[in-house]
């Protein structure tokens, strides 16, 4: 369960905490266009960089596309591309949206994303047509997607970012994230956590 003594916002991450993702279906689809050594040409530490520049906002989808293409040796086109890319994107369950309404209520929230411009736009599409949001900064107080800020979790910078632009104190913070890695980065800044495992985050506030 979270403890929320003391606190009064609370920070959360986005794939994995409020929408449902699996990396094996984006892995497979571009595997369908042909792209048989996909894992080890960009989901493993030879390839991380250019996922890395994606979520930093360093490089324009166009040339991540080509890029894609280039390692593939393939001739996909930009759909075939973003389709797959984005395959990993599964729902986002109204009962996260209806928890996320009921804490506005109470404390200031907060979206902090590692992502990219492509999986961004079908994000925000998602959230226009299915719960009536125009745009994250009507869910939440205030949404950072790392490519739009050019800063990426861990890196302490982030979150020392996310504080001073919200004029929030680390030690009235909540930071929830499924990675333990984003979790002791903003722990040691101060900020309190909470590590959201294998549970659904709207069972961890009841």
């Amino acid at each position: 369960m979270v403890d929320l003594k003391g606190i009064k916002n609370i920070i959360f991450d986005y794939g994995g905490v409020i929408i449902n993702i699996d990396f094996e279906l984006s892995i497979n689809a571009f595997k369908k266009l042909g792209f048989i050594n996909i894992e080890d040409c960009i989901f493993k530490s030879k390839g991380s960089y250019l996922l890395l520049k994606m979520e930093k906002g360093e490089i324009s989808d166009n040339d991540f596309r080509n890029e894609i293409r280039k390692i593939a040796n393939l001739k996909l086109t930009d759909h075939q591309i973003d389709f797959a890319w984005s395959a990993l994107l599964l729902d986002m369950p109204i009962k996260r949206i209806k928890l996320l309404e009921k804490l506005k209520t109470n404390y200031r929230i907060f979206l902090l994303s590692n992502t990219n411009s492509i999986h961004y736009n079908k994000y925000l599409k998602d959230l226009q047509n299915n719960f009536g949001y125009s745009d994250f900064n009507k869910l939440f107080d205030k949404a950072w997607f790392s490519f739009q800020i050019k800063m990426v979790k861990p890196d302490s910078e982030i979150f020392k970012y996310a504080l001073s632009a919200a004029s929030i104190l680390p030690n009235e913070t909540l930071f929830i994230d499924d990675s333990t890695t984003n979790i002791e980065a903003a722990k040691e800044i101060g900020i309190k956590t909470f590590y959201l495992d294998s549970k659904d985050i709207t069972e961890v506030f009841t």
